[in-house]
């Protein structure tokens, strides 16, 4: 009988045991570390026009320093057009420049000469309105070669005053309106060659900050596409932990704090802070919460590192106690 008892008090007490242990269980698990991994986000670089890439400059794995020459991208056609461009900004200056000067001295010599003529027709013209117009008084002349004389003494007196005042302003250079065109086409004439010029360079585009190669999609002489990426950088800087945390412990997770974390072959001691903590869980449940479905619920933390690491690389990160 005391046997019996004591099976039956070791069975119930073996049961208590298990009932504990899986209850308490998921609590200890939360001291656990957090599941994560390493991230890269690369950059993808390309040209704005289709084109054969006439040159590489590295390879697959290289280290590139901020402004490294990467590749160029045919750039005999873009090439041209800054030329043509900067011709037409010297047209254009030119030109600016002759507004304010004035006629030359034997461009105004010849203004004297039409000057001149267009004078003494104006006195002929004005002699034989004078005549005509004595003639018309003694019955000689006919009314209509008086209005003719007329016509002619005025059309030549008008002509007189236009070359007079062209002979006038050839001196003083161009009128101030005409100076300011010129100006507007010089500035005209500078955006298109800064136009030019950038599209030249998007064609040879150069490394924004300091990287590794992480892939090079084309080779010197392939033909790539506008705007096919051509080659992609993986800068330290866009370089991630990302890990998960429970939705109870989220609070102690905030962008600025450091967390620990460790990973295989890694020297010890490594941290990583946080920049980035997701508003939204990865698992949502259904709509009912409950005590069960809410430690379900995980939310995306992405962390920097303080050192370099590789991509894809598995971590276990040490959680966060709340802040006091």
């Amino acid at each position: 009988m005391n046997r019996q008892r004591l099976l039956i008090g070791g069975l119930i007490a073996a049961a208590l045991l298990i009932v504990a242990g899986l209850v308490l269980l998921p609590r200890v698990s939360r001291a656990q570390a957090l599941s994560g991994y390493i991230e890269g986000e690369p950059l993808y670089l390309a040209a704005p026009s289709a084109g054969t890439v006439t040159a590489m400059y590295v390879a697959k794995g290289d280290e590139v320093k901020a402004g490294a020459a990467l590749f160029v991208v045919d750039p005999q056609q873009s090439s041209d057009a800054v030329s043509q461009a900067e011709a037409a900004l010297a047209e254009a200056r030119a030109q600016a420049l002759d507004a304010r000067k004035g006629q030359r001295p034997s461009e105004i010599g010849v203004l004297s000469a039409n000057l001149a003529a267009a004078e003494a027709k104006a006195k002929v013209a004005q002699t034989t309105y004078r005549r005509t117009s004595d003639l018309a008084a003694a019955g000689v002349a006919s009314r209509q070669q008086l209005d003719d004389a007329r016509a002619a003494a005025q059309q030549a007196s008008d002509q007189a005053a236009a070359a007079r005042r062209q002979r006038q302003t050839a001196t003083l250079g161009a009128r101030p309106d005409q100076v300011r065109a010129a100006d507007a086409r010089v500035d005209q004439a500078q955006a298109a060659l800064q136009a030019a010029r950038a599209r030249l360079a998007e064609l040879a585009p150069k490394a924004p900050e300091a990287a590794r190669v992480e892939d090079v999609f084309f080779r010197q002489g392939e033909w790539a596409g506008a705007n096919q990426p051509i080659l992609s950088l993986l800068p330290d800087a866009r370089i991630y932990v990302r890990f998960f945390v429970p939705e109870r412990t989220l609070a102690a997770y905030r962008p600025g704090r450091v967390v620990r974390f460790a990973c295989d072959g890694c020297r010890n001691g490594l941290t990583a802070k946080i920049v980035y903590v997701s508003p939204r869980p990865e698992f949502t449940p259904p709509v009912i919460y409950s005590r069960e479905t809410r430690d379900r619920l995980v939310y995306l933390v992405e962390a920097r590192p303080s050192v370099r690491l590789n991509p894809g690389q598995p971590v276990d990160v040490e959680p966060l106690e709340p802040e006091r």
